[in-house]
């Protein structure tokens, strides 16, 4: 049985990207965090993905200091070329389409690779003494922390164990369409340009990860993912080249591809009692547009704006949970329900629907502010469109601020600590 003798304000299962960037944030914010995986060290930061970062993310990773420390590892794309291939239509989205908040850098998002990302997180993790990160924990264990922690977090994924043992409701519904990754080696690409390919099988992002490197992530019926997960190097590549645009070449594949299964799911609820749910054990979308990691760290940017500001003494309101899921909920449901249009909409050739297909490539092609207000939607989370944004350099200054504002929440998350645990 494992040492739970400690008491925890915060007890997070789950130490992937959403899991361990919330348990930096309320350890910086003072709170005394427990946070455990099934998993090893070496096993959470091996996996071959890359993540599409927006700019909510970059104000969170700004907010909670680790984008410096990311940047060598960043990819910026200054380009965004969307092709609708049944049409032969193409938009394209540039850096001056951002809003005026996000102008000040020079991207209009970023590619980052799984296994930088995760060792820079835990090991800002395990050298802060707020944290207790424990690796290789079983699910029965899981169980026995409860008891020690005021907030039980789930950040353990789709499946989550947490979730489950709640009876938290929770509507899903499976796509007919999976999804296929692979990093590639191309040639004939715009430099830092990102590609969404708009196909009658399902969409296509081709993700550029810095010099001839991509990460592409590929939709289509899920029998065919995994036929194709399955094949030859040269004969995988052979039928990418088929798909890409005109002039984009596959050279060569660099790691072995994964075949995933696609969903729609929300937990119209992401609390119950002491439990809350955040990023993938609360909701999935479809990867089109990039945006479920970025919808998650939403969660994580959310919830830190609430212990923020109302546990600066210390203590938090009983109906955190209530709070966190209406304040998720509207930007949950409109990302949900966004992505899941743009499937029914561009991964069919039915005829009456292409009419409307050309009506808003064209305005996307010939309208910035149109462009502008996507692209927003995207970056920023739509609940965010009319919100006015930080100015570059202003998160890491308001940061400051509460940072120095968290000092008596520090020194009494201490003293409950100790009390807690009769010393």
């Amino acid at each position: 049985m494992p040492d739970v003798a400690a008491f925890h304000r915060f007890l997070i299962v789950g130490a992937g990207p959403t899991g361990s960037l919330l348990a930096l944030g309320l350890a910086q914010q003072g709170y005394q965090v427990l946070l455990c995986d099934q998993l090893s060290r070496a096993e959470l930061a091996a996996r071959s993905r890359a993540y599409a970062l927006t700019h909510s993310s970059r104000r969170l990773l700004e907010r909670l200091h680790v984008w410096d420390q990311l940047k060598t590892s960043l990819a910026p794309f200054e380009s965004l070329r969307l092709d609708d291939r049944v049409l032969g239509l193409t938009a394209w989205f540039r850096h001056r389409d951002l809003r005026l908040g996000n102008r000040g850098f020079e991207a209009i998002g970023w590619i980052l690779d799984h296994k930088p990302l995760m060792t820079a997180l835990l090991s800002e993790l395990e050298i802060n003494t707020l944290v207790d990160l424990r690796y290789g924990i079983d699910e029965r264990s899981f169980f026995q922390f409860h008891k020690h922690a005021d907030w039980v977090v789930a950040a353990d994924g789709a499946r989550s164990t947490l979730r489950r043992s709640r009876a938290i409701p929770f509507w899903s519904h499976t796509y007919e369409q999976g999804c296929l990754t692979a990093k590639v080696s191309l040639e004939g690409t715009e430099q830092r340009c990102a590609y969404e390919l708009f196909r009658s099988e399902g969409p296509m992002a081709v993700l550029p990860l810095g010099g001839t490197r991509y990460q592409v992530v590929w939709s289509a019926p899920f029998q065919h993912c995994q036929e194709r997960s399955s094949l030859q190097a040269d004969q995988l590549l052979q039928q990418l080249a088929a798909v890409l645009p005109k002039g984009v070449r596959p050279t060569a594949l660099l790691d072995h591809p994964g075949a995933f299964p696609l969903e729609l799911s929300l937990a119209p609820q992401l609390n119950r009692s002491n439990l809350l749910l955040v990023g993938e054990s609360g909701h999935r979308c479809h990867p089109v547009g990039g945006q479920g990691l970025n919808l998650c760290w939403r969660d994580v940017s959310d919830l830190l704006d609430l212990t923020q500001s109302r546990g600066v003494s210390g203590s938090l309101p009983s109906h955190l949970g209530r709070l966190y899921t209406w304040r998720r909920l509207p930007d949950l449901i409109s990302v949900l329900l966004s992505t899941d249009l743009l499937i029914r909409l561009f991964s069919n050739r039915q005829p009456l629907i292409l009419p409307i297909r050309i009506l808003i490539m064209k305005l996307l092609a010939n309208l910035r502010w149109v462009r502008r207000i996507s692209l927003s939607a995207m970056t920023d989370g739509p609940g965010n469109l009319f919100s006015r944004l930080p100015k570059c350099g202003q998160t890491i200054a308001h940061h400051g601020d509460q940072q120095r504002s968290t000092t008596s929440a520090k020194s009494s998350s201490a003293q409950f600590s100790s009390a807690e645990n009769g010393t």
